[in-house]
């Protein structure tokens, strides 16, 4: 959760995330916010790339050889696996708003938290969107703009709105 040292190591973060430019251009700039990053992430493996401006959470878990893409917003407890490619604009949501009749939108509050989860070896496309309670298996491919609500197994490409299972990869017809 937010501790107050978390807190600040997180307005850190922000301002050497918001000003440094892409990790391809600059090296130091991976550096300086992975540095940051590592000190807020709960749980973070290593060589992990934490592109310019991207957003986290505390509870955010994190697989070795990952990256989080450029302008990422992950808030919220998101599971990501080893080796996961992501593109930019990627968002999880963790939770939403609760939505009843007859009561004020803004006086309803929020629903319980439920994680996504992104296994192993995955490629997400730009601007995919992962809603609460979302998973994805180990070696999938998340098509740019998809927007995945459910669970997915390993071994498939997936895409759309919402997101279905376009075709197996290569791996899952070989079985």
């Amino acid at each position: 959760m937010w501790t107050t040292k978390k807190k600040i190591y997180y307005i850190l973060y922000v301002i050497t995330a918001k000003w440094l430019p892409e990790s391809r251009h600059m090296k130091i700039a991976k550096k300086l916010r992975g540095f940051w990053a590592r000190r807020v992430i709960s749980d973070m493996g290593t060589s992990v790339n934490v592109e310019r401006g991207a957003r986290f959470s505390p509870e955010l878990k994190i697989g070795s050889h990952s990256g989080i893409g450029i302008n990422a917003e992950l808030y919220g407890p998101v599971i990501i696996g080893e080796r996961v490619l992501m593109g930019p604009e990627v968002i999880a949501y963790t939770q939403n708003h609760k939505h009843e009749q007859g009561i004020e939108f803004g006086k309803q509050g929020y629903e319980d938290v439920k994680p996504v989860k992104i296994g192993n070896n995955v490629w997400i496309g730009r601007r995919a969107m992962f809603m609460p309670g979302s998973e994805v298996g180990n070696n999938v491919v998340v098509a740019a703009g998809a927007i995945v609500t459910k669970k997915f197994p390993s071994d498939v490409i997936v895409g759309g709105v919402p997101a279905k299972i376009i075709e197996p990869t290569r791996k899952q017809e070989l079985k």
